[in-house]
């Protein structure tokens, strides 16, 4: 099995499904925040909350970076930046920004913009201008660096059996390793790139861009800091949609038990749509078809196969290529032909394909982004999950129960940040962001990254949260579902009114 971790949780799946356009956009003068903006202030943070931006032109939008401390306990100590992109409002007469997150953790919200804005209306282009915040670890922003693409390949290659004291051990010391090098690579920003610190990030950005209100959309992880931020700023919250959604209050051992449940349940929907049409090669009732994936999973971990990339499909491999698919309905074909030809043509080319674009490397070997590094450091960070070895044991059998195809590479989470090499700071007391706007948290129900259960949850926890459902198959639902979820959340955003409670598309 692959070296355990929660899989990444973020939408940039579309960016595969959509083809990349540009468009000119008219350019903002450079403006002082508002005073309303950055009111109620404490004096030590009236520096970051007063600043300019410096605005530069960066392809059709317009780029700045922003100012904050490296150590929120300690603002007059080292600072960082983080790097904002914005595209502006197409009418030129924005209501304001919407800021927008992609997930992950890790995920960089400036890459992501340019596919963000093919999946909204004309309306929501016209009315608010699109911003993206790298948050701080992530890509442009105080970058996590760890290791090169060579260890890197041979991280995400590794498959040991972690049900033996051997295997678990090695794991532990693999992942421990790592941490270190981010450690030595990175330096001090590694035990600051939390989730709150990024939320705290995220309200200097809304008042140095002269916002009263932070206007937000997360998606999948992106939920998770726009939850954060609520409980921090609820005062502060404007029009905010969570799609995706996770429960802040589990930690990622939990967080790994729902997934296993849920590519578990996504799987098995992808078996029987494919058994459904012509040239599937699972044969058989949908039992029979897991049980052919089950098998070769098993089959690659005692025998990689051989790919045309000149590097073997291992297991770990095997599985993220099985997964990656699983994120959007549109995908599902590809999984057919990688599965076809991996059972049929003992060929694992297709299956090694679907992992790279899962991990994010490219064809000449390198990485597209720092994503994987900055995923540990901040899940290493925020939430981590027991690494007792006898609790690990246990976890590992109640997912197997739930989730016997994919549930083994769910398990033993605790030996991912066991021995990370910076303490983590864990969540906040209480998500419940008391006196906040409505908050707008979507759930579909075969999400298999994000499952169902955690928008209820999310929804529940949030003192104003409305709960908006798409019923269906895939990772996210706004700007890939149906016109029902696009129409309530463009409402929302465009009108500040909230779809009814419990609402279902």
């Amino acid at each position: 099995m692959p070296t355990p971790a929660v899989l990444r949780r973020c939408a940039l799946v579309v960016v595969l499904l959509l083809a990349a356009t540009g468009c000119a956009a008219p350019k903002h003068q450079a403006t002082a925040p508002t005073s309303s903006a950055a009111a109620d202030v404490p004096p030590e943070l009236a520096t970051y909350y007063g600043q300019t931006p410096e605005w530069t032109v960066c392809g059709d939008n317009e780029c700045t970076d922003v100012v904050v401390p490296l150590d929120w306990s300690d603002p007059a100590g080292e600072t960082i930046t983080v790097a904002v992109e914005r595209a502006p409002a197409t009418d030129g007469d924005p209501v304001g920004s919407l800021l927008v997150n992609p997930g992950g953790p890790g995920v960089s919200a400036i890459s992501f913009l340019s596919s963000f804005q093919l999946l909204v209306s004309a309306e929501v282009l016209a009315e608010y201008d699109l911003v993206a915040v790298d948050p701080r670890g992530v890509e442009a922003s105080a970058p996590v660096t760890c290791v090169g693409p060579t260890e890197l390949d041979e991280f995400f290659a590794w498959s040991g059996d972690l049900s033996t004291d051997e295997g678990l051990e090695e794991a532990m010391a693999r992942n421990g390793a790592f941490g270190e090098a981010c450690l030595e690579q990175t330096g001090p920003v590694l035990g600051h790139v939390d989730t709150a610190s990024s939320a705290r990030d995220m309200d200097v950005v809304r008042a140095v861009l002269g916002d009263d209100a932070l206007t937000y959309l997360g998606y999948s992880y992106g939920t998770d800091l726009g939850a954060t931020y609520a409980a921090l700023f609820p005062e502060r919250v404007g029009r905010m949609v969570l799609d995706g959604a996770l429960n802040p209050t589990i930690d990622s051992g939990e967080l790994a038990a729902g997934q296993a449940e849920g590519f578990e349940s996504a799987l098995r929907a992808y078996v029987a749509d494919c058994q459904a049409g012509a040239g599937c090669p699972l044969t058989g009732d949908v039992d029979a078809g897991m049980g052919q994936i089950r098998a070769l999973l098993d089959r690659v971990g005692d025998s990689p196969l051989p790919t045309d990339q000149g590097r073997p499909l291992t297991q770990s491999l095997a599985f993220y290529g099985v997964a990656m698919p699983l994120y959007a309905e549109q995908l599902w074909p590809a999984l057919t032909q990688a599965l076809a030809a991996a059972t049929q043509q003992a060929d694992g080319s297709v299956l090694l394909q679907l992992a790279d674009q899962y991990l994010g490397r490219l064809e000449d070997g390198s990485y597209d982004s720092n994503q994987n590094e900055a995923f540990a450091a901040i899940t290493c960070l925020d939430a981590r999950p027991s690494s007792d070895v006898a609790d690990m044991r246990a976890a590992a059998e109640q997912i197997s129960a739930v989730a016997p195809t994919v549930g083994q590479f769910f398990s033993y989470g605790g030996a991912s940040c066991a021995r990370w090499p910076v303490p983590e700071v864990g969540p906040l007391d209480s998500y419940a962001a008391e006196g906040a706007a409505p908050i707008v948290v979507i759930g579909t129900t075969n999400d298999p990254a994000t499952p169902y259960v955690w928008a209820e949850e999310l929804a529940d926890i949030l003192s104003s949260g409305v709960l908006l459902t798409y019923e269906g198959e895939g990772h996210t639902a706004y700007g890939r579902s149906n016109d029902c979820i696009a129409d309530a959340v463009d409402q929302y955003l465009l009108t500040g009114e909230a779809p009814q409670d419990g609402t279902r598309c």
